[in-house]
């Protein structure tokens, strides 16, 4: 005849939290080392000026980088997608504030072909994005 044994579970009191504090702080770094690099991902080097500072508002950003090629929102679009994107926006967002982003080298009637669309597309606030110059 077989005995049983009898065993007893015991509860867990406490909880290791060691790892798990571990890898909070690895992805805390992970974030703030990527973060900055996420926004101005696109290689552009705009002009230098003396601007006020942009006033935090509902914005989208339209870059032109230094190869001629349009990217809105991160994303590379034609100028035809780029009017009809802006048309979108401006029906269902009045108060919407266009940032053009261009890099230093392209020629003036690139960034104002933009212009014009920003202007067809009904948009009313539009900003430059420049760079502050060293005094």
């Amino acid at each position: 005849m077989s005995r049983r044994q009898s065993t007893r579970l015991s509860p867990i009191t406490d909880v290791q939290l060691t790892s798990f504090m571990d890898l909070t702080f690895l992805l805390l770094i992970v974030f703030i080392v990527t973060a900055p690099g996420l926004e101005y991902g696109i290689d552009v080097s705009p002009p230098k000026m003396n601007s006020a500072p942009i006033e935090d508002k509902k914005s989208v950003v339209i870059t032109l980088n230094d190869h001629g090629q349009i990217v809105f929102e991160k994303n590379p679009v034609t100028m035809g997608e780029l009017a009809r994107k802006l048309s979108l926006l401006g029906e269902t967002q009045p108060d919407l504030m266009v940032l053009i982003r261009a890099g230093q080298n392209r020629p003036y009637g690139e960034v104002i072909g933009i212009l014009r669309v920003v202007r067809g597309a009904r948009i009313k606030n539009v900003s430059l994005i420049t760079v502050a110059e060293d005094v």
